[in-house]
């Protein structure tokens, strides 16, 4: 698994061992994200638009809607509103506004009723509006009071027009009816003017700003909602379980490889054999309440071990069994005597040793004993010629393997060879004839115990 591309079958394949595991953290999950509700209670939120008419640059109307949600602006709606326990601070937080096509200031305004949440809004646009306007006619900036002082010298500039008309007398030369006509002129070109500065007030464009109607009523809670929030803790701990098998995967340090299983035990692989991939009859036995919650959720079945193939029939798997028991009388002088040693907890290996044991037939003569990994222990040497190690991949170690070794080599036993062993799926079978008698496994025994093929 750590040098394997993650692949939807490898999802699949912990989906499918593990789903009694999988379905209580999703409920867990499930569980979380209803009380992550709790704690926040539901939310409403509503928008007021607010149009600004005339041509208006991008960077003006991003400054018009900081302006909405000023502090000011926001302190004169608490101050309307007058809710109880809550100033302009906190409404600071639930309110928003964004420039939006056509020249449009969209506030939103977020509380815990649709009622509030529509005052809320309602009240920071006719602020806003309010204070626009304020800004707009303020002349305390020199530059914004140029164009009043401008009108006001037009103003004086108008009435000693008037003053010099009637100093030039009633009109009766001709000299005084030229004078008069060309005060007259300038008088109504004055006029003019004012009347285009008026047109041309900043001040009268931004009074223009108005309100669109009133915000609409929610209907519905704002996201994060509390079936969100639900259904998001429920995939959020689906998705870290999945990650988290699959990172202990990755940094699984269990051997995989034949090379790696023969280096660290210090011998040679002599072959692999089958072992059915039916249920045991009797499952391994274990006691505490651990084991009964790790039996409760599954999670005492390995899941990254690849699902077993097809395989041919009974004589076959017989066949693989013969030539490793062949292999091993070419390496061992009479008289053939072997112990075979199996890591206690291999549940496959125990059983090809079993089968191992029955197809030797006496020759060589096995006795099996199962070692601890976390203590191995290997009896002394009594009469046999050396030990035999028979294991699966993917369930140990090195140190685990090292350490049996180093028990086989206490024990004054040499590794003479190693069986790795493997599931299949059995092809059921149907012969015409008389049905040959299978041989039957002799079981596993304790340390110390024998298990050969005939009689000692």
């Amino acid at each position: 698994m750590s040098d394997d591309t993650i692949r939807l079958v490898t999802i699949g394949r912990i989906v499918r061992r593990r789903r009694r595991l999988l379905t209580l953290l999703v409920v867990v999950g499930a569980l979380v994200g209803y009380g992550t509700s709790l704690l926040f209670p539901p939310r409403y939120t509503t928008s007021a638009s607010v149009l600004l008419p005339g041509a208006w640059e991008e960077r003006e109307l991003v400054t018009q809607a900081e302006i909405a949600t000023s502090s000011v602006v926001v302190d004169r709606a608490a101050a309307k509103l007058d809710w109880a326990g809550v100033d302009g601070t906190e409404l600071r937080d639930r309110v928003s506004a964004k420039a939006a096509d056509g020249n449009i200031i969209k506030i939103s305004g977020t509380a815990d009723t649709p009622e509030r949440a529509q005052q809320l809004s309602d009240q920071v646009a006719q602020q806003f509006v309010t204070f626009a306007a304020q800004i707009a006619g303020d002349s305390t900036d020199p530059e914004a009071a140029a164009p009043e002082a401008l009108r006001q010298m037009v103003v004086q500039t108008s009435r000693r027009i008037t003053e010099l008309a009637d100093e030039a007398g009633p009109g009766q030369t001709v000299e005084s009816v030229q004078t008069r006509t060309e005060l007259s002129k300038l008088r109504t070109a004055l006029q003019e003017a004012i009347n285009k500065l008026d047109q041309t007030d900043p001040a009268a464009t931004q009074a223009n700003m108005v309100v669109m109607g009133s915000a609409a009523r929610p209907t519905g809670e704002a996201p994060p909602t509390r079936i969100q929030l639900v259904v998001g803790g429920a995939l959020l701990f689906f998705l870290l379980s999945v990650i988290g098998h699959l990172t202990a995967a990755r940094m699984s340090r269990r051997l995989r490889t034949e090379p790696e299983i023969a280096a660290a035990l210090g011998s040679t692989l002599l072959g692999t054999v089958d072992v059915p991939g039916e249920r045991p009859a009797h499952r391994p036995r274990s006691h505490g309440a651990r084991a009964r919650i790790r039996r409760l959720l599954g999670v005492d079945v390995r899941w990254d071990v690849p699902a077993p193939q097809a395989s041919g029939d009974e004589a076959g798997r017989q066949l693989r069994y013969r030539r490793v028991c062949a292999r091993v009388r070419d390496r061992l002088p009479s008289p053939r005597r072997l112990l075979v040693v199996v890591p206690d907890g291999d549940e496959i290996a125990r059983r090809a040793a079993g089968q191992l044991v029955a197809e030797a037939e006496s020759d060589p003569l096995l006795r099996v004993v199962e070692v601890s990994v976390s203590q191995p222990m290997v009896p002394d040497r009594d009469n046999e010629s050396g030990a035999l190690v028979v294991l699966s991949a993917g369930s140990w170690t090195a140190g685990e393997l090292a350490g049996i070794a180093e028990a086989c080599a206490d024990a004054k036993h040499e590794v003479v060879g190693i069986v790795l062993a493997g599931t299949v799926w059995a092809r059921p079978t149907r012969s015409v004839g008389r049905p040959r008698r299978a041989a039957t496994p002799a079981p596993a025994l304790a340390v110390g115990d024998d298990a050969t093929g005939g009689a000692q």
